[in-house]
């Protein structure tokens, strides 16, 4: 099976490859940038290696799932994206990072849109949804610049919430 998974003008996306451990080690070893994410806590090695794992099965599975970012100009690997089911949920959902000296330069919108369009394209998905801490207001513009609508702000249940914000084939939303 082929490792480059889409191309954008400035990426690379691929299936992660073990020599993937140390970057995805970087990005989510970041305790700013994971602030964002989950309970904030940094990604420990164990973690990063069973992640591995459970990508590869992903693939088996549906085809998909997280993806390697390189840069098409460096070759180095940037950052991280994908569409999963996290927990098993049944929605497909787009998640992603960057190595923090990668903010900012618009490469997670060329990311998001172009995986929405490989899963739309490759995998028939009609649906995809994105969930952001209330207050990420940077992944929140990322996320309607590439077609995203907001949704609800679900409860987490423990206190806390998350935004969610959807795709869906044929519907044409004003960025904003």
């Amino acid at each position: 099976m082929p490792d480059t998974v889409f191309t954008t003008p400035r990426l690379r996306a691929r299936r992660w490859r073990d020599s993937d451990l140390a970057p995805l080690l970087t990005v989510y070893g970041d305790l700013d940038a994971m602030r964002w994410v989950g309970d904030g806590s940094a990604l420990t090695p164990d973690e990063a290696t069973r992640w591995l794992d459970v990508t590869r099965a992903n693939y088996a599975k549906r085809g998909y799932g997280m993806f390697a970012l390189e840069s098409s100009e460096s070759g180095e690997v940037i950052g991280f994206l994908g569409i999963v089911h996290p927990g098993g949920q049944p929605e497909a959902e787009v998640k992603y990072a960057f190595a923090r000296k990668h903010w900012g330069k618009g490469l997670a919108t060329e990311a998001v849109t172009a995986a929405i369009a490989y899963g739309h394209d490759v995998h028939g998905l009609t649906h995809i949804i994105a969930t952001t801490a209330p207050a990420n207001a940077a992944s929140h513009r990322v996320l309607l610049k590439s077609g995203f609508v907001r949704g609800e702000l679900r409860d987490n249940g423990d206190g806390t919430a998350i935004q969610v914000f959807e795709w869906r084939a044929g519907v044409i939303e004003a960025s904003g």
